[in-house]
């Protein structure tokens, strides 16, 4: 069997606790989709493009991951793929309550779809890309937060 799955988020930006839940996903499933949220009533630090950019540059070695984009529902996209799992990382109590109910939201909209957890590496659980972007654009290291291919990038884009 060829199975694809889709790993959504904003990604803004790309964190080490994301690159582990893509590279785990990466070993169970022949293809990845990494789909980056394009939503036009938020105001993203990094742009589509740039999030793209900096993913792409972060799942390099991933020969069987793939990075888009997608605007609207999550379920709709996924139907339209042909994509029937959404794998999702968990890092604490709170992460669960809310993917839940997303799972059981977009389990109405679209029946064939499910949603697979992965658990945060216990080094990442408490790592977020606000906390990363709180952080950088502060001064602080995150040298220990996000891949090293990028940082470079996001310390220039947090600083500006």
């Amino acid at each position: 069997m060829n199975k694809t799955v889709i790993c959504p988020g904003s990604f803004d930006p790309v964190t080490l606790g994301h690159l582990d839940i893509i590279t785990r996903a990466s070993k169970l499933f022949d293809r990845v989709l990494v789909a980056v949220l394009v939503n036009s009533s938020k105001t993203p630090t990094f742009s589509t493009a740039e999030r793209i950019e900096l993913l792409r540059d972060a799942v390099s070695g991933l020969d069987n991951v793939e990075i888009v984009s997608f605007e609207g529902l999550l379920a709709e996209y996924c139907k339209n793929c042909g994509v029937d799992t959404i794998v999702k990382g968990l890092r604490a109590v709170s992460d669960f309550e809310y993917e839940f109910q997303m799972a059981l939201a977009n389990k109405k909209l679209n029946p064939d779809l499910e949603t697979m957890f992965l658990t945060a590496d216990a080094d990442s659980t408490f790592l977020s890309s606000s906390m990363v972007r709180e952080i950088g654009s502060m001064g602080g290291d995150i040298s220990n937060f996000v891949p090293a291919c990028v940082h470079d990038r996001i310390i220039a884009k947090l600083r500006k």
